[in-house]
């Protein structure tokens, strides 16, 4: 490895704010915020909106998509507005 081109690697902790949820993880990612952990040491916080504890594909609560395409749910609903009367 080259010296002077990589970012430091260093366990960092991370806030889901719309989850409430802590983790304690690797990373390159800095802040000038930090937070004292269970074992005593500090770690830079980064927050997040959203994470695997919040997002609706991990949690299950996501909406299923039909197996209709796009195209044919808008000729099923409209195809027959655009018909001419004679």
């Amino acid at each position: 490895m080259k010296s002077g081109i990589h970012p430091e690697y260093r366990k960092v902790v991370f806030y889901d704010t719309s989850a409430d949820v802590y983790f304690k993880t690797g990373s390159t990612m800095s802040s000038s915020e930090t937070i004292e952990w269970d074992d005593g040491n500090s770690y830079p916080l980064i927050r997040l909106d959203i994470s695997s504890a919040s997002h609706p594909f991990y949690t299950g609560k996501q909406r299923s998509v039909g197996t209709e395409g796009r195209a044919a749910q808008f000729k099923r609903r409209f195809g027959s507005l655009g018909a001419r009367r004679s």
